[in-house]
């Protein structure tokens, strides 16, 4: 597949997304202490979740770390409505401190299921954390803990974050143009 041509202009650069994660760090180890789990779901939040790892450590936390892939997009621009499971966890969190880690939070299905289903297994607390924060989308009741940005409705692209699968290496968060836009 060929990537999809794209006008992206910067929102937020490395430098800001780099301040932002050390002072979510030293937040999260501070609520959530020293052992905790992190589960990050994948795919968007690698490049966050990773960055995030590394502060905690700075921050004197000592994590634990989980994947999970959930999806509500497909390749699309839009939510499906529907979560799916693509990729469990493998590591038990009953009794744990949960962290989960995502790129965006946007209608809330995918963290709302998440978080659910993290519940039902038995964590003692779950707390959630978003690189980015849309509030006028939401559709489920859900509530991120830690945002590192509140973002306008816009289109956005890098940290880890996609147009059909590409964009994620850029190292900063930028919008697409929309009429650059398939």
């Amino acid at each position: 597949m060929n990537r999809p041509e794209a006008q992206v202009e910067i929102l937020y650069s490395a430098g800001e997304i780099d301040a932002r994660v050390t002072v979510l760090a030293e937040d999260i180890a501070g609520s959530l202490g020293d052992d905790l789990m992190i589960i990050a779901v994948l795919k968007g939040s690698f490049v966050f979740a990773a960055d995030l790892l590394r502060a905690l450590h700075h921050a004197g936390a000592h994590p634990q770390v989980d994947f999970m892939s959930l999806s509500s997009y497909g390749t699309g621009m839009e939510s499906k409505g529907t979560v799916t499971v693509l990729r469990d966890i493998t590591d038990d969190v009953a009794g744990r401190n949960v962290l989960l880690v995502d790129d965006i939070l946007e209608s809330g299905r995918t963290l709302a299921f998440a978080r659910d289903l993290i519940r039902d297994r038995g964590a003692a607390r779950v707390e959630i954390c978003v690189l980015l924060e849309k509030p006028g989308k939401r559709k489920a009741e859900v509530t991120a803990d830690h945002v590192g940005f509140e973002t306008p409705d816009l289109f956005v692209v890098g940290y880890g974050l996609d147009y059909a699968n590409f964009y994620r290496e850029l190292p900063y968060i930028g919008v697409v143009q929309n009429d650059t836009v398939d």
